[in-house]
């Protein structure tokens, strides 16, 4: 069965869109078929991450209000045949989304992928709760500084309550992504140690990633960084994260040319 996952998170600028990116394009790589939506509708940027941009002709406003049709908005990722795209709208507002028209775009694609990744706008207002409403699995992505977490938190409580899955008495499978992590830097107390953060969130932490110039050179050239360098320490971790989301063992370390004593915890605390 398709499975549509919420990439989501309380505060912006913390790594959703990146998230979204790497995921599709590491989970288009096993070979599951793959759709990753923009829901950040008058701020679109997962097209540019995509290196789409150019090729945007009908976004998802126009599907939801029936003014083209979900085949004429999907873009196919050149680079991984069984990845596509459904770009925001750039000039509306989140006010034209409706639930109706998402929920059959949203059924829709559930025809047609393996999985359906959606990528959520920051805050807790109608974007956002319309991103998470149909998830069948949710990964919160946050910083390690304290308003992130705590925004992450508020978030956590809208999954239990705001999703389809939640009014019919069902748990969201969660998840939590933590970005821009140095270990150096939180060991001088420069940032919040991966403990202090399991501790507020109590999540499974499905992935550490660590701060590094890949991911905005990636971005930059609109490529996901799982595609642009396969190698560097943050597509690692996102290629791990995604076989994680698959059912797999693995282990969880930091992925950085700096190896800490930290590393054995972290590996003890992953979920």
């Amino acid at each position: 069965m398709s499975k549509v996952l919420v990439v989501t998170s309380g505060k912006g600028g913390v790594g959703k869109t990146t998230t979204t990116a790497a995921l599709g394009a590491a989970i288009a790589q096993s070979g599951s078929s793959v759709c990753v939506v923009d829901f950040d509708v008058g701020l679109r940027n997962l097209d540019l991450v995509m290196g789409a941009e150019r090729r945007v002709v009908y976004d998802l406003i126009n599907v939801v209000s029936g003014d083209a049709k979900l085949p004429q908005a999907l873009i196919r990722d050149k680079r991984l045949p069984k990845l596509h795209i459904l770009p925001a709208s750039q000039t509306r507002d989140k006010d034209a989304l409706t639930d109706a028209g998402v929920a059959r775009v949203m059924d829709e694609l559930r025809e047609k992928f393996d999985w359906v990744i959606c990528d959520s706008p920051a805050g807790i207002e109608r974007g956002a709760t319309l991103a998470m409403r149909h998830a069948d699995v949710a990964v919160v992505v946050t910083n390690p500084e304290v308003s992130s977490v705590r925004d992450s938190d508020r978030i956590i409580g809208l999954l239990d309550s705001k999703t389809i899955k939640a009014e019919k008495g069902e748990p969201v499978e969660k998840h939590l992504i933590l970005t821009r992590y140095d270990s150096v830097r939180a060991a001088r107390g420069d940032m919040l140690k991966i403990e202090d953060v399991l501790e507020i969130l109590s999540l499974p932490l499905l992935a550490i990633i660590p701060d590094s110039q890949e991911v905005l050179r990636a971005s930059n050239v609109g490529c996901p960084v799982t595609l642009n360098n396969p190698q560097c320490a943050p597509a690692r971790a996102y290629a791990d994260a995604v076989r994680r989301l698959t059912g797999e063992a693995v282990p969880l370390s930091v992925l950085s040319d700096r190896k800490s004593f930290l590393d054995r915890f972290f590996i003890r605390r992953a979920a």
